[in-house]
């Protein structure tokens, strides 16, 4: 299996990401990924297909919001807060908390 490609964090655009996580499939995997640990790709239950949550998952990988490590069989995804925090200070911060105040009303 070839690698993953992941954007150093130098690389990271503002544009791009706040546009990838303006999806709300892909802001609801940020906000489930904000736990700080690692899930495995089919532990995310959207009610899509297997592939539209691939593509989800290729898009937050390929703009720098998550990380996908390879463990035998399965893809573990993480998210990339510490780089995110370093290159867009209080951005990730802003977005999850707006996040949590859309789902409450």
């Amino acid at each position: 299996m070839r690698p993953l490609h992941h954007p150093r964090t130098d690389e990271l655009d503002l544009v791009t990401v706040l546009h990838a996580l303006a999806d709300p499939v892909r802001l609801a995997i940020t906000t489930a990924l904000a736990d700080g640990a690692e899930h495995a790709c089919g532990g995310f239950d959207f009610g899509i297909t297997k592939a539209s949550l691939s593509h989800h998952f290729r898009v937050l990988r390929e703009c720098g919001v998550t990380t996908t490590r390879q463990d035998g069989k399965h893809r573990l995804i993480s998210l990339r807060a510490s780089d995110l925090q370093h290159r867009f200070p209080g951005m990730l911060d802003a977005v999850l908390a707006s996040a949590v105040t859309s789902e409450r009303a």
